[in-house]
């Protein structure tokens, strides 16, 4: 199976497109050894958001790491911030800019494009699929796109990112009482900063499936890792910490409910 998936009843579905870790074996033969790090991988987000299959909402999770493709990136491989430096469709090198590739290796355009075909595709077909599902049963639904990152990658942005990353796509993603349904909680407590539409305004998937005329909202959370596991190899879960961070996350997916529901 090429993702987890598991539904549930709620209006909701839960997608996790860089916690893959897996490589095929025809990938791995090309990479260097620093991809075996897998250092840029969403770590641990399944533990973090155990709350989400108690609230009944469906969760779809990627098997395959973010270096065999990007499911978060499209097809087409545009830059989804024009001017900045972004990692691709198949990445070449790590944040920290260290080649991914053994010299000679690096995929050319129909390697990417057998990747696309056979490991981009069945997870957007299935997060396809699944909002469909919902859409029937509810009249709209929300697509919460879930993402952790180091709190410093200098080649991205400058010094710490604040610890919660809401993106929107400035708005166009989803009706403006979920963005505040649910930032409005974050808001509300004082422990953790935010930044709405900031360094991370949401990717293809929050940009490409958030059609709020069409009844889904999209909402991309881009969080620092440092609030629940560390940074660090050999990138630990640490639940002591994220304990302090769960019930917010479960009051702000409580909040986008409550919101798509009314």
């Amino acid at each position: 199976m090429d993702f987890r998936f598991k539904a549930g009843d709620a209006p909701m579905l839960l997608s996790m497109p860089h916690v893959g870790t897996d490589i095929p074996d025809e990938v791995a033969a090309h990479l260097a050894p620093c991809a075996l790090a897998k250092a840029d991988t969403d770590w641990h987000l399944a533990e973090l958001y155990e709350s989400a299959e108690r609230l009944g909402i469906s969760t779809l999770a990627a098997r395959w790491s973010r270096y065999v493709i990007d499911l978060n990136r499209p097809p087409e491989n545009t830059n989804l911030y024009p001017g900045l430096d972004t990692t691709g469709l198949c990445p070449v090198d790590t944040f920290g800019r260290e080649s991914l590739y053994q010299e000679g290796k690096v995929p050319d355009q129909a390697e990417v494009q057998r990747r696309l075909e056979r490991y981009w595709r069945p997870y957007h077909n299935q997060l396809r699929a699944e909002l469909a599902r919902l859409l029937a049963l509810h009249g709209r639904v929300v697509l919460w796109d879930a993402h952790s990152i180091a709190s410093k990658v200098p080649r991205f942005f400058e010094g710490r990112l604040p610890d919660l990353n809401f993106g929107t796509a400035e708005g166009k993603s989803c009706d403006p009482g979920l963005e505040n349904a649910v930032v409005n909680v974050a808001r509300a407590q004082d422990r953790f900063s935010i930044a709405v539409n900031g360094r991370f305004k949401g990717g293809h998937i929050t940009r490409f499936y958030g059609q709020p005329k069409e009844g889904v909202h999209a909402i991309q959370l881009e969080m620092c890792q440092c609030l629940y596991m560390d940074e660090a190899p050999p990138f630990a879960y640490r639940p002591e910490v994220a304990a302090e961070v769960q019930p917010l996350l479960e009051d702000m997916m409580g909040a986008a409910l409550d919101w798509v529901r009314a």
